[in-house]
């Protein structure tokens, strides 16, 4: 009665023995991720080929798992192998080892240069590791070590898998794995030792022999004998300075035009510190048996130079300073200060007593004023000195962050034709210099196409890697202001005194190339129509026709044949003092209105009567259709030359007008300009000419011919107009009616080079040493990749090509676009910084190994091979061993080394390290004591009774200066015990 009247709720305390605890969840976990990756069941391969765990291909899968609240992360790590033949499935019998348990004994891939730690212990192609899923999460107690462990072993028996299962334990610097591997019947445990400081008895081979036999304890009598593998790695850090063939440039040399050693328009190249810092040499005795040699506490048969295998490795120095790099890296912070020229280098830098281009309104009237330029001006010494009188004004020579040596060596080599003494060799010159010469057809040259800066010989490409040298050496933000400025003043020289830019293509600007190149070929063309039109006024010559009609009735291409009536024009002080300045003809207004706007209401018949003008040469063909007289090739403007910003901007504004009627008939009229010209051009050369004749000259696919029958049955040729030309309101037939006879010299200029001029100068001005930098940078990329390329086939190495490609498209798909990320910029100079390194490397590695001086060719071809591969793998074995011509020149480095004066501390050293090191026969004066000592032990013995099945025992240590570690794997029969 008493248990009746306790409350009801005191029912649900009873525990129910049923649920899963966590421990029990968490096994589960693990079989489900291994029944998900189907690791179940017998696990079948064929034997490890040799050097195939550096060859082959490792791969990794991962998942999360979690033990109450504590995540840990399960990784699958696995050599990708094909899968096996069923024939080979046929013979594993029952009592067939796991294949984990037949790799343990595997001797083809001891010691692989590049691999995971548990490969490298154990020679394992699969395993799974179990670690905790956080950084700075680690399992210390031993307790959940313990626990751990049963839950693996609880997790391969329920499962039958049969790959190794490893838990990582302490701190994960340290590296410690425990771990277990089940088969039908027997069990390997995977253990480790890892200390700080090194038990004497185990630096020697001796040692590690009876800590082996002892940890098997096996019952058999004699034991087997166990197989050994040795391997001994010396380092090699002191290199002799001779070694290294880069030498940092003298930065204060200034000798015939070259800076620091460098000649200007040229990138430097090379490392400035050896960027090969180690050469760690490994000697290896792959296949030994016990007693053949003695290594113990007092005597060491060890000898290096005895090793029958001599491997390779090269430790590369990090992030070596490489000049090229940095001169990149230098450069490319400029485009992020924010500083003006004008803040830079003073407010009154561009100043001029007040008169000077702050102000363009002033240039405008400086430039329009009725004076000739006086002949003292002319003179070479002015023009290349200009500038700097004109900084000389308002700053102090010492002020100036550039020196005058300096400054007038890049002056020079930017403008070569400055340095000649007479104004007529100069223009011949500059004519010259100014493109006539076809670029040369190769992939290299046209690189500038892809990368959108400069082609190689030009001006803008000279005047970047002038400026990126002038960063580095000379001055930085401030010398690449001042260099600006003074090219600014150049420009504004030469626009001033009609002097052509040298180092530019002829013609209009090539939208294939960055913007500052455009701007500057702007420049040249209006200083082309400037010095044409000037010296038109002086020697009263007619104006030029940038071509006429060919033989095929075509607009434009035949630039042959003088205008046979000269056309005298006035003074240049009228034409100055006129109203009309920006008109290219040299008559007034009340000219205009005698000839154009009386002819324009003048009949057809009047206008015949007209005095022909503006008449390039006869078409040759072609008949006016009415008055039957020949028609002439009119004299024509040339259309404007366009930067692909003011396409834009043209561009936008016709987009603005909309799609509205009266929008089109504006855009329309507005894209018409050029045709009205040519239109009264044509007009005034053909007195009488019909519309029909102007699209037969100007257009002859809308002019459509065809043979027909006239009245009386001949065959005659009639034609008409096309389609598009009948069309109502047709814009060509609008601007014909409005066109009058006007020749070209009479017309507003369709291109005005003085405003045009005035906005490229005032663009340059006001350009930022960021904003220049942004300009110039593909440039500088561009020189940067032909300055590597230039560099790689000097050495051949094909890995560098591959990366060259590989740059080279990147860049084009960046460069492309204006106003790049900086972060794909950064990826483009890191590029370019590897491939220096990598050469760098090779020169290196070449200098030491003495490739250059080797006078038998087949040893020469021989090192070259073996410089390249130290290039590309991570290890390379050395042919011959110590006896090869490779393993001599190694020896020698370490010969050489020991022979340095630093060696006391090599001697103390060796005694902390133990007296083993001392006793070496031969070996002290040649080679440093080794850096690392790895063995390898293995037997198959009967484990744990004599009677049980003979199964694989390993144990692999690595003793280092500073570490020693023993990973054992040790086989148990679970089934006779």
């Amino acid at each position: 009665m008493a248990a009746d009247s306790e409350p009801e709720s005191e029912v649900f305390e009873i525990t129910d023995f049923t649920t899963a605890s966590e421990w029990e969840r968490f096994i589960s976990k693990i079989e489900e991720v291994l029944n998900d990756w189907k690791l179940i069941g017998i696990s079948s391969g064929k034997p490890l080929e040799k050097g195939i765990f550096t060859t082959g291909t490792w791969e990794e899968k991962s998942d999360e798992i979690s033990f109450a609240d504590f995540r840990f992360s399960v990784t699958h790590h696995y050599l990708v192998q094909e899968p096996s033949d069923k024939d080979g499935k046929e013979e594993l019998g029952e009592d067939a080892l796991p294949l984990p348990m037949q790799d343990l004994l595997c001797m083809n891939n001891d010691f692989p240069p590049r691999a995971h730690c548990l490969v490298r212990w154990y020679g394992l192609r699969e395993f799974v590791v179990i670690a905790p899923a956080a950084n700075n999460d680690a399992v210390v107690s031993e307790s959940k070590c313990n626990l751990l462990l049963s839950s693996i072993s609880i997790a391969l028996g329920n499962t039958g898998c049969q790959v190794p299962l490893f838990v990582q334990i302490h701190h994960k610097w340290r590296r410690m794995y425990v771990g277990e591997c089940q088969g039908p019947g027997v069990r390997t445990d995977f253990e480790m030792v890892h200390l700080r400081k090194v038990p004497g008895q185990y630096t020697h081979l001796s040692g590690l022999l009876d800590i082996f036999k002892t940890k098997i304890g096996c019952p058999l009598m004699p034991l087997p004998p166990v197989s050994m593998a040795i391997r001994l790695t010396f380092v090699l850090q002191d290199w002799q300075q001779y070694f290294w063939p880069q030498q940092p440039p003298d930065i204060d040399a200034l000798v015939g035009g070259e800076v620091g050693g460098l000649e200007f328009g040229k990138l430097p190249f090379g490392a400035c510190e050896d960027p090969i810092s180690e050469l760690h040499l490994a000697t290896t005795w792959p296949h030994l048996a016990e007693g053949i040699i003695v290594d113990n506490d007092v005597y060491s048969d060890l000898d290096p130079l005895q090793a029958p295998q001599w491997s390779v490795r090269v430790r590369k120095a990090d992030n070596p300073q490489c000049l090229l790099g940095d001169f990149l890296t230098e450069f490319f912070k400029l485009c992020r200060r924010k500083e003006s020229t004008d803040e830079i280098l003073g407010r009154s830098a561009f100043d001029e007593e007040g008169k000077e281009v702050a102000d363009i309104t002033h240039a405008l009237s400086k430039l329009t004023e009725p004076a000739p330029v006086p002949i003292p001006k002319l003179s070479v010494t002015n023009m290349v000195h200009s500038a700097k009188k004109k900084i000389r004004k308002h700053r102090g020579v010492d002020e100036s962050p550039l020196n005058n040596d300096v400054l007038n060596t890049i002056l020079l080599f930017l403008f070569p034709d400055a340095a000649d003494k007479l104004a007529d060799v100069f223009e011949s010159r500059a004519s010259t210099s100014a493109g006539n010469n076809p670029p040369p057809e190769n992939e290299d040259y046209n690189l500038f196409s892809h990368f959108k800066s400069a082609p190689s010989d030009s001006l803008t490409y000279k005047l970047a890697l002038c400026l990126c040298m002038i960063n580095f050496y000379h001055g930085g933000v401030k010398g690449v202001a001042h260099l600006w400025q003074e090219f600014v003043l150049e420009m504004r020289y030469r626009w001033e005194n009609n002097y052509l830019i040298p180092g530019l293509a002829n013609g209009s600007p090539d939208l294939r190339c960055c913007l500052l190149h455009q701007k500057l070929q702007m420049l040249n063309c209006c200083i082309e129509r400037k010095k044409a039109r000037d010296e038109g006024k002086r020697g009263s010559v007619s104006d030029r026709s940038p071509g006429g009609a060919s033989g095929d009735g075509a607009k434009g291409g035949d630039h042959s044949g003088d205008n046979p009536e000269k056309e005298f024009g006035k003074s240049w002080e009228s034409w100055s003092d006129s109203e009309e300045e920006f008109f290219e003809c040299l008559s007034d207004t009340e000219d205009l209105k005698g000839n154009g706007q009386e002819n324009g209401k003048k009949g057809a018949k009047e206008s015949v009567n007209l005095k022909p003008e503006g008449r390039l040469h006869p078409h040759g063909k072609l008949m006016l259709l009415h008055p039957g007289e020949p028609l002439y090739v009119p004299i024509t403007q040339e259309p404007a030359p366009m930067t692909e910003d003011l396409l834009e901007e043209q561009s936008e504004v016709l987009a603005k007008l909309g799609t509205s009627a009266e929008g089109a008939h504006l855009r329309a009229r507005m894209q018409s300009a050029c045709l009205l010209s040519d239109m009264e051009s044509f007009k005034a050369a053909n007195p009488g000419c019909c519309l029909e004749d102007f699209v037969r000259w100007y257009s002859p696919r809308d002019y459509i011919e065809e043979e027909v029958v006239d009245e009386k049955g001949n065959k005659v040729i009639r034609g008409e107009l096309s389609a598009r030309m009948k069309i109502p309101s047709n814009m060509w037939v609008e601007a014909w009616e409005t066109a009058k006879p006007v020749p070209a010299r009479r017309q507003k200029r369709l291109f005005d080079d003085t405003r045009e001029a005035e906005k490229v100068l005032h663009y340059l001005a006001v350009q930022k040493p960021a904003d220049l930098a942004r300009h110039l940078l593909p440039c500088i990329i561009h020189a940067a990749v032909l300055k590597v390329k230039e560099e790689e086939a000097l050495e051949d190495i094909s890995s560098v090509k591959k990366i060259i490609k590989q740059i080279v498209s990147h860049s084009s798909k960046v460069l492309r676009f204006p106003s790049p990320e900086d972060k794909k910029l950064e990826e483009i100079i890191a590029q370019i910084m590897s491939v220096e390194a990598i050469i760098a490397r090779a020169r290196s590695l070449k200098a030491k190994f003495g490739v250059e001086k080797c006078e038998n060719e087949e040893e020469k071809e021989d090192l070259q091979r073996f410089v390249n591969s130290l290039l590309e793998q991570p290890e390379v074995s050395v042919v011959g061993a110590g006896r090869g011509p490779a393993g001599s020149i190694i020896h020698k480095l370490f010969v050489n080394a020991q022979r340095v004066p630093s060696v006391p501390p090599l001697e103390e050293e060796l005694r902390r390290s133990g007296s083993q090191e001392e006793r070496r026969q031969g070996v002290q004066s040649d080679f440093p004591p080794p850096t690392g000592r790895e063995v390898i032990l293995r037997t198959s013995v009967p484990r744990p009774a004599p009677y049980s099945k003979a199964l694989p025992q390993r144990m692999y240590s690595v003793l280092t200066r500073e570490d020693f570690r023993l990973a054992g794997a040790f086989s148990a029969d679970t089934t006779f015990f």
